[in-house]
């Protein structure tokens, strides 16, 4: 391929957590879907290193410029240290349509498609399970995001899945790291009765996390053992699902939400669209990701879903959305001409 022409794309999903939720974190297992909304990177020739997101470009010469500086670029920072590649010929442009720190794991749909556009950019080519393992690592030790393995493995993967991490409850090294399970299941699940509300407050994940996670490695009780009860309600959802058994499904999630509410991973703006849903009809609501704002997900398997939207956002939501079974990461590499555009038509929309 002609360097001059050379053309990199790559873009991976965002995810709602559907019931199993946080225990990716805990050696748990966890329903998710992918989300409509996806994290965008391009690669093409440059002169040097340049990087290109929120109509801002910065220049890499060297290790000095990895060094994180809170803005838009320490994301990609912390993937080009991970990956020992600042003198890279090219620009990297990236952007997202996923919210601000929606809970819909828009920063990891950045990371997964960031590490795999330069991965193929450098002739590597990774299985997605090394893929969602190194994004994960790279949230962890490099942007030191406390995090579970959910986000990089469904922004890798795509599509609906039953996501099984037993084994994995302690960070270990990343080749001592066991890979996850992915059990696809959409093609049992003709149609997906979920609404997502975005409560339209940003929240930081591992500010929500890293809390509960100090409080379950310290072996407080009440933690370990609620995180236990919502690993097997994660696998009886996984049967209400595939059996549309949408009473239990709903039952399954208020239960899943209660606990996680109850050790304090919530929030007023997500308490205030849970009960607006439930009041509504739905049989069931709760996180689709970590609390203190972002989103929501509830259970609604009519056609009409009109009573719930108009409560939802009467309630406040400043989004809806539904769960789409969309494919994980793509990539794909061309070598026609690349033709020059403005250069603040990439951006990052945000990293939740």
């Amino acid at each position: 391929m002609n360097s001059e022409n050379r053309r990199i794309e790559c873009s991976a999903p965002g995810r709602c957590g559907i019931i199993g939720n946080p225990t990716d974190m805990y050696g748990g297992s966890v329903l998710s879907c992918s989300v409509d909304m996806r994290a965008q990177v391009v690669i093409t020739p440059e002169e040097g290193l340049l990087l290109e997101t929120n109509g801002q470009t910065l220049a890499i010469t060297g290790y000095n410029d990895l060094r994180p500086r809170q803005d838009y670029f320490d994301l990609a920072r912390a993937i080009l240290d991970y990956m020992h590649l600042p003198a890279l010929q090219c620009r990297v442009r990236y952007e997202s349509e996923i919210p601000l720190r929606s809970g819909l794991a828009g920063s990891t749909a950045l990371v997964v498609a960031l590490v795999q556009a330069l991965s193929a950019w450098q002739g590597e080519s990774i299985s997605r399970y090394r893929l969602a393992e190194r994004a994960r690592h790279i949230e962890l030790n490099y942007l030191k995001v406390v995090c579970g393995y959910q986000d990089a493995y469904m922004c890798t993967f795509g599509g609906l899945n039953y996501l099984d991490f037993r084994g994995k409850q302690f960070y270990r090294n990343a080749e001592a790291e066991l890979f996850g399970t992915v059990e696809p299941l959409a093609e049992y699940v003709p149609s997906l009765p979920f609404i997502l509300a975005y409560t339209g407050v940003q929240h930081s994940s591992g500010a929500v996390h890293r809390p509960l996670r100090e409080r379950w490695l310290e072996g407080e009780q009440l933690v370990v053992d609620s995180y236990k009860r919502i690993s097997e309600i994660a696998r009886m959802g996984k049967k209400a699902l595939l059996l549309a058994d949408w009473a239990t499904l709903g039952q399954l999630m208020n239960e899943n939400h209660a606990i996680q509410r109850d050790l304090g991973g919530s929030g007023e703006s997500n308490e205030r669209l849970i009960a607006a849903a439930l009041a509504a009809g739905a049989l069931g609501a709760k996180l689709a990701g970590a609390g203190d704002g972002g989103t929501i997900i509830a259970l609604w398997p009519w056609a009409d879903a009109s009573p719930l939207e108009a409560a939802l956002r009467e309630a406040g939501a400043s989004a809806l959305y539904r769960p789409q079974v969309n494919p994980g990461v793509m990539l794909e590499s061309r070598s026609e001409k690349v033709a020059p555009k403005h250069p603040g038509s990439f951006g990052i929309q945000g990293v939740a």
